[in-house]
């Protein structure tokens, strides 16, 4: 004879989908802080209460998924966290690919090379190998970046309808760090542009010293899921980016499913 009333047994299944989706905003929030957060700053943050996010912590810490520093009781990503993303790159059959091909490009190019893909409507860098440059030009993997201030994002979004575009690209995403706007007609435009071309050079966006250049990589549906690029100073020579640009392309046709 069960004991639990219908309406409890409707409600548990919403309870623990509310839990999964709770974690998930942890997850993604500690992800996008890039640092560590003591958890009643998180709850503020995620505005849930302080209680759940107490519990929720404790048992992800419990799971090796976090870990809390004994110091001063921030949280941050465990080891178990780190090892999980080592399988994706590692078993992956476009990653693990993928991670060769960009060791091979920055070795022979000596240029800092990237393998990146779309994550949470931000343009992320699954991958990175740095050049060999007195000065290196270099990027975090992992670092997640509003689209329009990138090379690669142009080509991510090639074959998207203008409302797919403006749906998934926010306001403050078209504001480049020194305070310059982006129009979303130039970006749109800049789409089209790069999908014709079958490649993307963006020169100044992010910082005045670096440029861009990605290439796509194709899926078996013949759309772009994700990219191979190379970040270059922006004094190059317009032979040497050319010459960088075919090697590059040869990467992107090595990468894509035929």
């Amino acid at each position: 004879m069960s004991l639990v009333s219908p309406e409890q047994e409707t409600d548990a299944p919403q309870r623990r989908e509310r839990s999964v989706d709770r974690i998930l905003q942890i997850l993604e929030f500690l992800h996008g802080h890039g640092e560590g957060i003591r958890i009643g700053a998180l709850a503020k943050a995620l505005n849930a209460p302080r209680s759940s996010t107490y519990t929720l912590v404790n048992d992800l810490t419990q799971a090796g998924l976090l870990e809390i520093a004994p110091d001063d009781g921030r949280i941050f990503f465990g080891k178990r966290m780190y090892l999980y993303g080592l399988n994706y790159i590692r078993e992956n059959s476009l990653a693990k690919r993928a991670r060769l091909e960009v060791d091979r490009l920055a070795k022979e190019t000596g240029e800092t090379s990237e393998f990146c893909m779309l994550q949470n409507s931000r343009y992320t860098i699954m991958y990175m190998r740095p050049g060999n440059r007195p000065f290196r030009i270099s990027s975090a993997v992992g670092l997640q970046i509003p689209i329009p201030w990138t090379a690669s994002g142009r080509l991510l979004l090639a074959g998207r309808s203008r409302a797919e575009i403006e749906e998934l690209i926010a306001e403050e995403d078209l504001v480049l760090p020194d305070g310059r706007r982006i129009d979303i007609d130039d970006f749109i435009e800049a789409i089209g542009t790069a999908r014709n071309n079958g490649y993307c050079l963006t020169k100044g966006l992010v910082d005045a010293v670096t440029q861009c250049l990605a290439a796509p990589i194709y899926g078996a549906e013949g759309n772009v899921e994700a990219t191979i690029c190379l970040v270059l100073p922006i004094n190059l020579l317009d032979e040497q980016t050319a010459a960088l640009r075919d090697r590059l392309l040869q990467s992107s046709r090595a990468l894509s499913s035929r």
